[in-house]
């Protein structure tokens, strides 16, 4: 066993051990495995809303990004502080009335607002269909630093094997809690890790900053900047951040993470720190950026292992284990988070919604069983996909911020949109993205008539225009009716 195979194993255990902890002997409710009963101070919230920037996604997606698509890798940092800014108003009222309900999930929250059961039922299947890829990125991303950082010791099936058994078990114990012990080990590792590497490998290689993008420009004139239109070009950039941006807290698990506060001040707290958080990025971008020439002729999928790479062709294998282990962490937490969401979600708003009698008991079984389903749902998509880190993030996005004119609105004193308007919005946008992801369709291809400019618009962005159309629409149509009917009577 070389040594980078025992620090990786040494981390994996360790969150293990941690994850089994932070039970600390409590019983696990529905409210405490899935919100910590609504008891964690700023820290702990910091750490469950970092975690979504430092995942596998920011190992591998962010610095295969750089290195294979240069430029539109930015969109990255723009939509994370963006999101963190929105934040500031977004999260206190979504906080406050959580609190208020006893509310526990995402489409608890809706079904609440809206007195709706059937669209409570309607984002909770939606959004466990969008929390699978984004599972599934964690599960590739930890096959993948497994197996390269082992030196090929640990296939990439066993290792994502291996991480699912992990994180299966300590939610099943611990839930939330479990995530948000281990995220505190996870985000200093990486902070430290991703530090040390976006300085070193510049400055190794090429002498500095400045002579690294010097060197990339001479060799591919035009990376570095981003184009004025076409693939990838500045209005997929600007479509593509503002789309993740409003989809940034539409996720299951991101909305649960707030219900764990304490106190409300803390989002905002957050929102000031987080953007400044949200650079440490940049020196996962220069790690991709400085293997381009040095690792030239990685494709398609393969881009996302240039950060390993890199670090194997520079490294004693006692060092590379430890930035294995760091990714092992980024693939552990984030996916520990995405569980707990995804099994809540799937027992208490599909289940119950469809049995409305259920009690909070049951469906707290209900849901830690249906850790390892969910699980073994995962692992099998991973072991079937081949798409890189960054498409499969596209993806889900894609599908989690059609739901945000609903939830915007519901925080509305006078809500515009009627529960028939958002079931009809959401169900438009949604049935949008999987046509076009489907039929592995563009704008471009789809309207070839139109502007480049809108030919260039992210397909996630088109659904959302047509999910506020439709359900702007529906909605004065059966609020015009509610009131002619109301009058008649």
């Amino acid at each position: 066993m070389n040594s980078a195979l025992i620090i990786i194993f040494l981390a994996a255990a360790l969150a293990l051990v941690l994850g089994l902890l932070a039970r600390g002997g409590k019983a696990m409710t529905l409210e405490h495995w899935t919100v910590a009963s609504r008891g964690f101070g700023g820290l702990l919230v910091f750490l469950l809303q970092a975690g979504e920037i430092y995942t596998t996604f920011t190992f591998l997606g962010g610095s295969g990004w750089a290195y294979g698509k240069g430029a539109p890798t930015y969109y990255i940092l723009a939509y994370g502080c963006l999101a963190y800014t929105l934040s500031y108003w977004l999260l206190p009222p979504i906080w406050r009335y959580a609190r208020q309900e006893r509310i526990v999930s995402q489409s608890h929250f809706v079904a609440r607002k809206y007195d709706s059961p059937v669209l409570g039922v309607l984002f909770a299947a939606i959004g466990v269909v969008a929390l699978i890829p984004y599972l599934v990125l964690q599960f590739k991303g930890l096959g993948i630093i497994v197996s390269i950082a082992s030196y090929g010791a640990i296939s990439s099936t066993v290792a994502i094997w291996i991480g699912a058994a992990i994180i299966t078990v300590y939610v099943f114990v611990s839930g939330v809690r479990g995530s948000a012990w281990t995220s505190t080990i996870k985000d200093l590792l990486i902070l430290a890790v991703v530090l040390f590497l976006g300085i070193y490998f510049p400055l190794h290689y090429y002498g500095g900053f400045g002579e690294m993008f010097r060197a990339i420009d001479a060799a591919k004139p035009g990376f570095l900047a981003l184009k004025p239109s076409g693939e990838f070009g500045l209005v997929w950039f600007q479509s593509t951040a503002l789309l993740a941006a409003l989809g940034f807290y539409m996720w299951p698990h991101a909305f649960g993470a707030v219900f764990t506060a304490k106190a409300e001040h803390i989002f905002r707290r957050n929102a000031i720190i987080l953007p400044l958080y949200q650079l440490i990025l940049l020196f996962v971008f220069f790690c991709g950026f400085a293997a381009i020439l040095k690792l030239p002729g990685l494709a398609g999928s393969d881009i996302d292992l240039s950060l390993f790479k890199l670090s194997i062709e520079t490294f004693d294998p006692w060092f590379v284990g430890v930035i294995g282990a760091a990714g092992v962490l980024t693939a552990l937490v984030p996916g520990s988070i995405i569980l707990v969401a995804a099994s809540t979600l799937f027992a208490n708003d599909v289940l119950r919604g469809l049995k409305p009698n259920m009690r909070d008991e049951t469906v707290a079984r209900t849901a830690r069983g249906l850790v390892p389903v969910m699980a073994l749902i995962a692992i099998y998509f991973t072991l079937q996909g081949g798409q890189t880190i960054v498409a499969l993030l596209l993806m889900g996005y894609n599908f989690v911020t059609q739901f945000f004119p609903a939830i915007v609105c519901s925080l509305m004193r006078n809500n515009p949109m009627t529960k028939a308007g958002a079931f009809a919005g959401v169900t438009v946008g949604v049935a949008t993205v999987v046509a076009v992801t489907l039929s592995h369709s563009t704008i471009a291809t789809l309207a070839p008539f139109l502007p480049t400019a809108i030919q260039d618009i992210n397909v996630g962005f088109l659904a959302l225009i047509l999910n506020v159309i439709v359900a702007g629409v529906v909605s004065l149509a059966t609020r015009n009716a509610a009131v002619a009917s109301a009058e008649r009577a």
